[in-house]
């Protein structure tokens, strides 16, 4: 039986080569199924809610952006917030009037989730002072202050109402209030239990109260003023 020592070796060349291959792609699936396999546990589920610190009222439409990427998500109406992270992330929360807060999420974990309260702390923000004047110039400004008519102090404003006449006037026009009304509702009640089971006193037959009226008569207290009120 002859053998080509050619085809020999071409077989076994073959043969080697198909081993070769077999093996490299076991090699290159056993791999990807370690790596598969790390990722799907460095990854976890990171959820909570984020809130004010001074209310814990919830933050609506937080943005929660994991640093150095552009993976993240925005917290709801109601603060809530959920989404795929790795161990190791470092999370920035940040809302508007808020300070930004970072947030770790630690590499030792044994769970595929993680739950979280994030408190963020009011932030003031200083603005600039911004005037605005209606006059486009300065010519225009001098023009408008030189023809400005100031209003007379509080002081001007007083005694101008406070007038005599003004105050006739008004008074003359004015009824008696609730407190007015039962204070004297109140003093006739007081005046008829005074004076029960007897007659009152009439000052029309009253010799003194004549003499009193006679006198102030002649010494003039029932004259007018010369700016027209009575004294």
């Amino acid at each position: 039986m002859d053998f080509n020592i050619n085809e020999m070796k071409n077989s076994v060349r073959i043969l080697g080569v198909m081993v070769l291959f077999v093996m490299v792609t076991n090699y290159c699936a056993a791999q990807q199924k370690v790596k598969a396999k790390d990722v799907n546990q460095k990854l976890i589920q990171f959820s909570g809610i984020v809130v004010e610190g001074d209310s814990l009222r919830p933050v609506p439409y937080t943005s929660i952006i994991v640093n150095k990427s552009n993976r993240g998500t925005i917290s709801d109406y109601f603060g809530y917030f959920s989404f795929v992270a790795q161990l190791g992330d470092t999370i920035t929360f940040s809302a508007i009037g808020l300070t930004n807060t970072n947030f770790y999420i630690p590499d030792t974990l044994s769970t595929n989730r993680y739950s979280l309260i994030q408190v963020l702390r009011s932030d003031t923000i200083s603005l600039r002072e911004t005037v605005v004047y209606p006059w486009p110039s300065k010519e225009q400004f001098k023009a408008a202050f030189l023809a400005l008519h100031l209003p007379e102090d509080e002081i001007t404003r007083a005694d101008k109402n406070m007038k005599r006449d003004d105050m006739k006037a008004r008074m003359a026009g004015m009824t008696a209030d609730a407190s007015l009304n039962y204070k004297y509702t109140m003093q006739g009640y007081q005046s008829k239990l005074y004076y029960a089971g007897q007659m009152p006193p009439n000052n029309l037959l009253n010799p003194i109260a004549w003499a009193k009226f006679i006198q102030a008569w002649k010494n003039g207290d029932f004259k007018k003023k010369k700016d027209g009120s009575d004294y």
